[in-house]
């Protein structure tokens, strides 16, 4: 469940507010330590990663990962896949893919000696996406486009289905100046060429949320599932804009899991959550049932597809949402308490510079400028292009 906080917040008291005018912080009176484990194994042959962390505390803004972990996997053919420690979790040291009927069960030891297994797993049915659809739907009133997968199991064995996608957004910078501002040794401005990477970026974001469907109730295990609703004002769309998205097929079990973590995890308020149950998943302590453990091992087949499109695709005769951030060029007064027409900023401009804040823009009878994301995309997104990208 790459990406996901999957960290269980221990909150077994809380200080109740009782004045409206005057804020406290929320706390956690009493702590309880557990594992917390990300693992999920494809039938795509790679590197695979798992995640471990520690629950969290109320008030801590970061998670604590569990470093120096002896993390491995067997199947019941004998075989057996180490992972070492990453940056970002866990990754196995050699390339390999789950294959059908075969069981697969993971083992953590951690560096305090405590000591953990899933129970075994297989490979859930092999199910492709079909296709990915764009169309444009209206929904909580506003109109926009949706992103629709479409898969079909003839043989009815997937019914239970995860879904994760990645967008890349291309960004074009609408007053970028083939000259910038900067400062000279003595602090007056001068203009030198500016660097055309500016121009052109691409930003990218990743699904937060647990996207789950099931076909259990239908005649056929056919999916039309939405996984995307970009509002039609929304820049991304703009330029040039590309989905990923990843199907993973569950077993039962799994599903239940994540329903309910689902459940758990869009509560709302901490100070009358919803109860949806215990969150029971398949690892266990193997020395000690006191050690605490969270999380599920999955093992299941995923399939990806990726498409393209502009927001000119879908709406051909409508202008393009409106950029990130107001572009409007504007000017500095001389002095503080000096704005004079048509100058609609007070003086100095040196700070907002220095920090880079705003950008050059053009030259007449002042020096304008606009803010920095609309003459650098870097400001916003990464100059770098991507492999896969396509125009």
């Amino acid at each position: 469940m790459k990406n996901y906080k999957l960290n269980i917040i221990v909150l077994l008291s809380v200080l109740l507010l009782n004045s409206c005018t005057e804020t406290f912080p929320l706390l956690t009176n009493t702590y309880e330590e557990a594992i917390v484990v990300e693992a999920t194994i494809t039938n795509e042959l790679k590197h695979q990663e798992i995640k471990i962390t520690k629950t969290a505390k109320f008030e801590d803004e970061e998670y604590l990962p569990e470093t120096g972990a002896e993390v491995f996997i067997t199947d019941d053919a004998g075989n057996q896949y180490k992972f070492k420690e990453e940056s970002d979790g866990y990754l196995s040291t050699t390339e390999f893919q789950a294959v059908s009927e075969r069981k697969y069960q993971l083992h953590i030891t951690t560096k305090d000696g405590k000591s953990f297994e899933s129970s075994p797993e297989t490979l859930t049915a092999v199910n492709p996406i079909q296709s990915l659809t764009t169309t444009v739907e209206t929904k909580d009133k506003a109109t926009g486009i949706a992103i629709t997968v479409n898969s079909f199991d003839p043989t009815a064995k997937s019914k239970y289905y995860r879904y994760e996608y990645e967008e890349t957004y291309k960004v074009e910078t609408p007053k970028w100046s083939p000259v910038k501002a900067t400062f000279n040794e003595n602090g007056g401005i001068v203009l030198i060429p500016n660097s055309t990477d500016t121009r052109v970026c691409y930003g990218n974001k990743r699904n937060i949320e647990l996207l789950l469907t099931d076909t259990n109730n239908l005649i056929e295990d056919r999916v039309n599932f939405m996984v995307r609703f970009i509002d039609k004002q929304d820049y991304i769309t703009t330029s040039r804009y590309s989905i990923l998205v990843k199907q993973y097929v569950l077993s039962l079990p799994s599903y239940n899991y994540n329903t309910t973590l689902k459940k758990m995890a869009g509560s709302g308020n901490i100070l009358a959550p919803n109860q949806p149950g215990l969150l029971l998943g398949n690892l266990k302590s193997i020395r000690n049932p006191n050690d605490k453990i969270v999380g599920y091992f999955d093992v299941a087949s995923v399939s990806s597809e990726r498409i393209y499109f502009n927001h000119k695709d879908l709406f051909p005769n409508e202008l393009p949402p409106p950029y990130i951030v107001d572009c409007q060029q504007f000017c500095y007064g001389q002095s503080e308490n000096d704005v004079p027409e048509p100058c609609t900023h007070s003086a100095p401009f040196s700070t907002d510079l220095s920090q880079g804040l705003i950008t050059f823009v053009s030259l007449s009878a002042y020096y304008y400028w606009v803010y920095a994301p609309c003459g650098d995309c870097t400001k916003i997104a990464s100059n770098i292009r991507p492999t896969f990208w396509v125009d």
